[in-house]
């Protein structure tokens, strides 16, 4: 609502930055190279579909791209996350409440001005669905962080009493995204009648995935914090998600490849909504990050990754024993290498991370904390020499919604709703997954059963584990409700082995009994159950309302 206030504020007029017009369907092939100098105003402005389209493209505009997100316990900055170690105070102003209102609002006036275009009411409703679409994700973003919010479905002006309004229910919040990915998925392209030119542009995919997404998170949520109408929500993810299934999407060969250049592009059906960077002013700089630490990958994460007989050594929390442990498992006090972890796994495990000696960064890893990453782990996935080239010139397009992530959906929906799954559907989903990493071991119910294993456990393993670093851990752990379990622990990085960490100083070096090194210990991380399973309100947004915005429990 703060950026409501000052664009009514300082804006009589809409300033249209087509910055993506090269990817987003204009016909310009050649890079751009600074933003337009032009400003449209009403009057000049939503008369033709071009118009329609480059509104539009000041959305993806405003869409995230890549940074690093440290806020669980999987991954690690080169300095401590607040949110992830329990310290974070009350903000005055907050990007994580005031970017989407700012997409909300670009969404609103598409839908109120756009509608003087003088085209037929089919192109009309697609640009409509375009900001039903990203106004749907800006909500999603807002609910998961803050539970109710206010809800702007209009434009304001300067003197509207709704700029200070209060906080709608999340329950009335997540009924509007789906009105609006509903109206978007009747109206957007198939991705198969998506022009290349177009590629990048979202389609009916990617409202069904975006809702089934949405609906996961509400429904889990709800069942594990003791709200009711779970059950609603689930129904529509495996809804949705079986809709996405049936558009022609295909998992990319390469798991790797899927987070390179390798992945970019309309040929990849696995990617069903990203941010593109090439033939853009944009570029983002992630394989420097992760040479540099600012993406360092934990043990804790390390520890979920199944061994090549199928079977765990820790459960999804990183801490707690499997019921049965893998026999390749080595214990942590009788790791001969800082390798020995590494072996025997899942082969997404040989993507996440370089193991010591194996090329990285143009060079071979050692094992170090000095390079800035505090786990002593060299973060892999992700990383393309290209990009790393040249500082701050990285072009991957960066993944908000793959395929892989829907049927993981569907997976974990049919198990919470029926608390069973079918091998079938473990077919369909899990296995499939497995399969195109090159990992031999099915999921089945036999399986689960043989060992003593449990289900949702494996699920959310295979979640984890697939998903893992692409933004979805911390609010795993919130809807699950076990933050306050996982979070106020230690965050562990390599097995110390003199030999091996070649000019490191021992006695620098935090290790735990079991010469594991300890990245940040328990003790000076907190997870307050009470407080933090929401974000605190920005403290101007309380101010700027008169009040009439609450604060979250516990942040008062």
């Amino acid at each position: 609502m703060l950026l409501y206030r000052q664009k009514i504020m300082r804006l009589n007029k809409i300033i249209i930055t087509a910055i993506f017009a090269a990817t987003l369907g204009l016909t310009s092939c050649e890079k751009l190279d600074r933003f337009p100098e032009t400003n449209f105003s009403d009057v000049d402005f939503w008369n033709t579909e071009t118009d329609l389209m480059n509104a539009s493209n000041r959305l993806y505009q405003q869409l995230g791209g890549y940074g690093p997100d440290n806020r669980a316990d999987d991954n690690t900055n080169q300095s401590i996350n607040t949110v992830s170690s329990g310290t974070r105070g009350i903000p005055g102003t907050d990007g994580n409440w005031s970017d989407p209102y700012d997409m909300i609002f670009t969404a609103n006036n598409i839908l109120e001005k756009g509608g003087k275009a003088k085209v037929n009411e089919a192109i009309k409703n697609r640009y409509f669905a375009e900001a039903r679409f990203f106004r749907a994700f800006a909500y999603s973003r807002l609910i998961e962080k803050y539970g109710d919010v206010p809800l702007v479905l209009k434009t304001l002006s300067v003197d509207d009493p709704d700029l200070k309004m209060g906080r709608s229910s999340r329950e009335s919040v997540a009924k509007a995204i789906y009105d609006d990915l509903d109206f978007a998925g009747e109206w957007l392209p198939t991705r198969a009648a998506l022009p290349a030119i177009h590629y990048g542009r979202v389609t009916k995919s990617s409202a069904w995935a975006l809702k089934a997404r949405v609906a996961l998170f509400e429904g889990t949520r709800a069942k594990f914090h003791g709200a009711v109408g779970w059950e609603n929500h689930l129904n529509i993810a495996v809804t949705a998600a079986t809709a996405v299934m049936g558009q022609g999407h295909k998992l990319f060969p390469s798991y790797l490849g899927e987070f390179n250049h390798s992945g970019d592009g309309a040929s990849n059906t696995e990617n069903i909504f990203v941010k593109l960077y090439a033939l853009t002013i944009l570029t983002h700089n992630t394989s420097r990050d992760l040479e540099n630490g600012r993406i360092a990958p934990t043990r804790n994460l390390i520890r979920q990754y199944l061994y090549t007989d199928g079977l765990p050594a820790w459960n999804v929390d990183g801490h707690t024993p499997s019921a049965k442990r893998s026999a390749l498992f080595v214990p942590e006090a009788a790791e001969t290498s800082y390798n020995t972890i590494l072996d025997n796994r899942d082969p997404r495990l040989s993507t996440l991370v370089y193991r010591a000696g194996e090329a990285s960064y143009q060079r071979p890893w050692v094992p170090q904390t000095s390079l800035g990453s505090r786990t002593a782990y060299a973060g892999k996935k992700g990383f393309d020499p290209a990009d790393w080239a040249i500082n701050n010139s990285a072009t991957v397009q960066r993944i908000h919604i793959r395929y892989a992530e829907v049927l993981l959906i569907l997976a974990e929906a049919k198990f919470e709703l029926n608390g069973s799954i079918t091998d079938a559907d473990l077919d369909l989903t899990v296995n499939a997954l497995r399969a195109r990493a090159g990992f031999a071991p099915k999921l089945t119910n036999a399986f689960i059963t043989m060992n003593g294993l449990s289900m949702r456990e494996e699920i959310r393993r295979e979640r984890t584990v697939e998903l893992a670093l692409e933004y979805f851990r911390y609010g795993d752990l919130i809807r699950w409700k076990i933050a306050e379990n996982v979070l106020p622990k230690d965050i562990l990085g390599g097995k110390y082995i003199a030999s091996e960490w070649t000019g490191t100083n021992a006695s620098a070096l935090k290790l735990n009994a079991d010469g594991v090194l300890i990245t940040e210990a328990a003790a000076t991380r907190n997870f307050n159950p009470a407080r933090d399973y929401l974000y605190p309100v920005p403290l101007q947004e309380i101010t700027l309302s008169d009040g009439n915005v609450k604060q979250n429990p516990g942040w008062q």
